[in-house]
């Protein structure tokens, strides 16, 4: 039977190893706004291996699983550092590294097909990239479609080249005023919506901006994927305390008709690499805490090609990702 974890935030502080260091706030649930919840999972920053315990709960009356309390906005910065993956950091590892950069240009062509499957990209169309980092999914289609390309990013400082070629907005994505409404023909959303502060708000503010004709495609990790059974505490999409909502199907799509986007399709993978969840998993289940790329390059490109043959049926397999394409409700 699972411990029932009340909603009070001097009895979250006193579970918390490392209440001192970080500032806590407890929030309510994103979805129906109860404070009744469930204990779920204590997770950790076990991609760098950053200090700190950090709760996931799920919410008694809707079922959403989010973290509870949360770490401040402030103090949640520093999990988003220059060796954080989304920036894009060189890195130099001899033959190698053309392989890790062609695996990460080709997460770029994996985001293309899927959306060029519901938008039709041209020199008109206008895409919006929210949570954009670094901008190298901007920048390829600008590259391929000569098309309108805009970014928004919380992260201060992001440094790529080319970067300035990028229509680029600083700040949370559902403070943004500059963002004229009905102006996008495109608007996604790759793993930004589990980061969210108020995915809500961010939810409310696509269905503004997006077209009529337009389309939001957003992808996050799947709670209720066969990897998630298999790591639990230790899935690599808990990334914790970076990952504020933990959305299995159901909840998701709730979430996003809810606030004004109606859902198109549902593909139970994404253009991120199931394999990666796959690979960090098991290394953090088995090996612990920090995934130094340095030393694990080698075994990663290694067992990807032995896994090949499974792999190959990630789209049917609901191994860890899922992708869903809305449009405006009208």
């Amino acid at each position: 039977m699972q411990k029932v974890y009340k909603m009070n935030l001097q009895e979250s502080f006193q579970k918390l190893s490392n209440s001192s260091k970080y500032k806590f706030e407890e929030i309510c649930c994103y979805l129906c706004g109860s404070k009744e919840a469930t204990f779920l999972l204590m997770g950790e920053e076990d991609l760098t291996g950053k200090e700190g315990e950090f709760h996931y709960v799920t919410c008694d009356k809707c079922g959403l699983t989010y973290q509870n309390p949360r770490v401040s906005m402030d103090d949640i910065k520093y999990f988003y550092d220059s060796e954080y993956i989304a920036h894009r950091k060189k890195k130099n590892w001899g033959f190698l590294t053309p392989l890790y950069e062609n695996a990460m240009n080709k997460h770029d062509r994996e985001k293309e097909k899927i959306v060029s499957r519901f938008v039709e990209i041209s020199e008109e169309t206008k895409v919006l990239d929210v949570g954009c980092a670094v901008g190298t999914f901007l920048l390829h289609l600008k590259d391929k479609f000569n098309c309108s390309i805009s970014g928004v990013d919380f992260k201060e400082d992001l440094e790529y080249p080319r970067f300035s070629e990028i229509d680029f907005h600083c700040g949370l994505f559902y403070e943004q005023e500059k963002l004229e409404k009905d102006s996008f023909d495109l608007i996604t959303m790759w793993h930004f919506l589990e980061h969210c502060y108020d995915p809500t708000e961010s939810i409310k503010k696509a269905a503004e901006l997006i077209k009529d004709e337009g389309r939001v495609v957003i992808e996050v990790p799947r709670l209720d994927s066969l990897s998630y059974k298999m790591f639990k505490r230790k899935w690599p999409g808990v990334q914790a305390p970076q990952h504020t909502v933990l959305f299995d199907k159901e909840h998701l799509v709730e979430m996003l008709e809810k606030n004004g986007l109606e859902v198109e399709e549902y593909l139970p993978y994404g253009a991120f690499p199931s394999y990666f969840y796959l690979f960090a998993g098991s290394y953090f289940k088995i090996l612990g805490k920090g995934l130094n790329l340095d030393k694990i390059i080698v075994p990663y490109f290694f067992f990807q090609l032995l896994l090949w043959p499974i792999l190959l049926f990630e789209k049917k397999l609901n191994l860890a990702m899922q992708t869903v394409v809305c449009k405006k409700q009208l």
